[in-house]
C-alpha cells in the first residue's frame, strides 16, 4: 500500500493507495473512529481500476487540529482533496464516511460517477435537530488518532433529512447518471430515510453496487 500527502488547510491528509490498476478509481471513506483498510473490502474486490482509501482529518494517518471544530462539511471537503487528485472516482462509503460520500456526490456531480452509502459506524450521526449543548473535555496528553474531539463532535453532527436531499437532488440532476447514489445500508436514520424515499429503490448489496458503478460512464 503506497500513501500520498495530501494538503486541505491547515491539514495533512493521508490519501492510500490499497490496489492498483488502470481506468476509474474506487475511493473507500471509513466510518467515525475508524481508518482507511490496508486490503480491499472483499465486497468490492470486483472493481475494475484502482482502489484508494482516505483517512478523515483527525483519523489514521492524517493530521488533527488543535481544539477540534469537526463538521462533516469539512471532511467532505478532505474527500474533495482526495478526488481533486484522483481526477474522478466512485465513492463507496461506511457509516459516517456514507454521509460524506452524498454530500461530495451532491457537491461533485461531474466527478463522482456514483455513490455507495454502507453501514457502519457514525451513520446516524446526531439526528435530525440540535440537542442541548455540550461541553467537551478532550485529553489533554492523548496522542494518535482517532482525535477525541472528532468521535465526540461528529457523533453529535446534526442532519436535517431536507438537507440530505438535497444534495441527493443535486446528484441526480447534475451527474447524468441514472442511479448517481446506491444505498446498500440496513440502518435507518432520518436522513438516510429521506434519501430513500426520494430514490423510490429498495437498498441493493454492495456487489451489486459495485457492479452497477464499474460500467458507469
Amino acid at each position: 500500500m503506497t500513501t500520498t500527502r495530501l494538503r486541505h488547510s491547515h491539514i495533512d491528509l493521508a490519501l492510500h493507495q490499497v490496489r492498483a490498476g488502470t481506468g476509474r478509481a474506487l475511493l473507500l471513506l471509513h466510518g467515525l473512529g475508524e481508518r482507511s483498510p490496508e486490503a480491499v473490502p472483499h465486497e468490492a474486490r470486483s472493481w475494475p481500476g484502482p482502489v484508494f482509501a482516505l483517512d478523515f482529518t483527525g483519523h489514521g494517518e492524517s493530521t488533527m487540529p488543535r481544539g477540534g471544530g469537526y463538521t462533516c462539511e469539512q471532511l467532505m471537503g478532505d474527500a474533495d482533496t482526495a478526488l481533486g487528485h484522483l481526477g474522478s472516482a466512485t465513492v463507496m462509503g461506511r457509516g459516517l464516511g456514507a454521509y460524506v460520500a452524498l454530500l461530495l456526490a451532491g457537491a461533485r456531480p461531474a466527478d463522482v460517477r456514483g455513490a455507495i452509502l454502507c453501514d457502519g459506524l457514525g451513520l446516524a450521526g446526531g439526528g435530525p435537530a440540535p440537542l442541548t449543548p455540550q461541553i467537551i473535555f478532550a485529553n489533554p496528553d492523548g496522542t494518535g488518532t482517532p482525535d477525541g474531539h472528532a468521535l465526540a463532535e461528529l457523533a453529535r453532527d446534526v442532519r436535517p433529512p431536507d438537507y440530505a436531499t438535497a444534495f441527493l437532488r443535486q446528484a441526480a440532476q447534475l451527474s447524468g447518471l441514472d442511479q448517481p447514489v446506491i444505498v446498500c445500508a440496513m440502518e435507518r436514520p432520518e436522513w438516510l430515510l429521506a434519501v430513500l424515499q426520494e430514490l423510490d429503490r429498495e437498498p441493493q448489496t454492495q456487489e451489486e453496487a459495485i457492479a452497477a458503478f464499474a460500467g458507469a460512464d
